[in-house]
């Protein structure tokens, strides 16, 4: 059974940071695509950012460009999503989510497994 759990969610203010962890558990190998997706009520789930196996790879939506980092320790098995500059915008429900190629990242459907999220809260 795969597990993936999110940690490091809370409130913070506009232009502060908050750092996002993601721990899989049971099966921790063969992901070649971890990202980082959110979610607000009423909207679909949107793409956030995505890094490959080897970290080589990257692909982050404009919206978070030049203010958000994803990153992963595969030695702690980990995944990593590093918030600066954050907007009101940004408040959302983040999910982390697993898929065995790194193909389609930006698309939801493209991923095997996910996380049950996190919140965050960006007040003005």
């Amino acid at each position: 059974q795969v597990q993936l759990v999110e940690s490091g969610g809370g409130l913070v203010q506009a232009g502060g940071s908050l750092r996002l962890s993601c721990a899989p558990s049971g099966r921790t190998f063969g992901w070649n695509a971890m990202a980082w997706f959110r979610q607000t009520p009423g909207k679909e789930r949107e793409f956030v950012a995505a890094i490959s196996w080897n970290g080589l790879r990257t692909d982050y939506a404009d919206s978070v460009k030049g203010r958000f980092t994803i990153s992963r320790d595969n030695a702690k098995n980990t995944v990593d999503l590093q918030m600066n500059m954050l907007k009101p915008e940004d408040t959302a429900a983040y999910y982390c989510a697993a898929a065995g190629v790194y193909v389609n990242v930006y698309s939801r459907g493209h991923y095997d497994y996910w996380g049950q999220g996190t919140q965050v809260t960006v007040s003005s």
